[in-house]
């Protein structure tokens, strides 16, 4: 993994660094010199030396309390890793009662990235989602056939608590379906925060040995869950595309892509339909308002 650049007195906040990718993330920017607040569940998890606000990014109300710390305690944010994420095999609702693929593979991010939107603006911030390949192939076998992209319609959708309803559920499909809400904003805040020298990415990492990974294995495979994992990318492996993209001095002014590992990738077209991105930043920020 290429050596991060000298980072003293940069501000970087890391979500899901209590492990896997996440601990990596913000371990190697804390090594590089950064200032690292590290946003996390369980604070026994995080590695000495980092600037720890706890909070369950599943909860709308820890979300905005995690960046009011956050921003009262810094002026100024240069980098915004949203790393935390989660695989649910089953059907499941946030405290707020949005299903929790939503909540917290797509919520989380797109809270804090607006939540501080001042302290970014003022840092020429580097914002990096950490996303999945998922929402452009939901097919977790993937021998035979096409590929099928992660589908979102927003049309009559009132609220977010209306995606990924229990009706019909797909575990793996609800997931790729909250990365692919996570591109489509993506794309529209990075036009929004372009005139302030803002940069928002996504990236897919590859595939990873990770937690999620257990629950993405096709149960026929689990016997052999062993074996794959030991053909996949380590987590220092996957941690190298974020890094990259968040201090990387030749992509300071990209902006607006995706990244498969070190590759800039295409997203499903309806990611970069104008009235759906839209339409997602105002349901969004209606989850927020409330």
């Amino acid at each position: 993994m290429t050596a991060a650049p000298d980072l003293r007195n940069t501000v970087a906040v890391v979500t899901g660094a209590s492990g896997g990718m996440g601990r990596i993330i913000a371990t190697s920017l804390a090594n590089a010199g950064a200032h690292v607040v590290a946003i996390v569940r369980d604070p026994a998890r995080v590695d000495r030396g980092l600037d720890v606000v706890v909070a369950d990014l599943s909860r709308r109300a820890d979300v905005i309390a995690a960046a009011k710390v956050v921003a009262d305690r810094h002026e100024r944010i240069h980098l915004l890793v949203n790393n935390a994420g989660a695989h649910f095999a089953e059907h499941r609702l946030s405290p707020d009662g949005v299903e929790m693929h939503i909540a917290l593979d797509y919520l989380a991010a797109y809270g804090l990235t607006t939540l501080l939107d001042g302290p970014l603006r003022r840092g020429r911030a580097r914002v990096v989602n950490v996303a999945s390949d998922t929402l452009n192939d939901t097919r977790q076998v993937k021998l035979v056939g096409r590929p099928r992209p992660a589908t979102v319609d927003l049309a009559g959708v009132e609220s977010l608590a209306d995606l990924n309803p229990a009706e019909g559920f797909v575990p793996f499909e609800a997931y790729a379906r909250a990365k692919l809400l996570t591109v489509t904003a993506g794309y529209a805040l990075a036009r929004d925060f372009e005139p302030d020298a803002v940069t928002v990415n996504a990236l897919h990492p590859g595939i990873v040995a990770t937690d999620i990974i257990d629950d993405l294995v096709p149960a026929g495979l689990r016997p052999f869950s062993g074996l794959i994992r030991r053909g996949m990318l380590t987590p220092a492996e996957g941690a190298s595309t974020a890094l990259r993209l968040a201090t990387d001095p030749g992509l300071a002014r990209t902006t607006g892509r995706y990244f498969v590992r070190d590759t800039e990738a295409t997203t499903p077209p309806v990611s970069h339909d104008l009235a759906v991105q839209q339409r997602l930043l105002a349901l969004s920020e209606a989850h927020f308002a409330r």
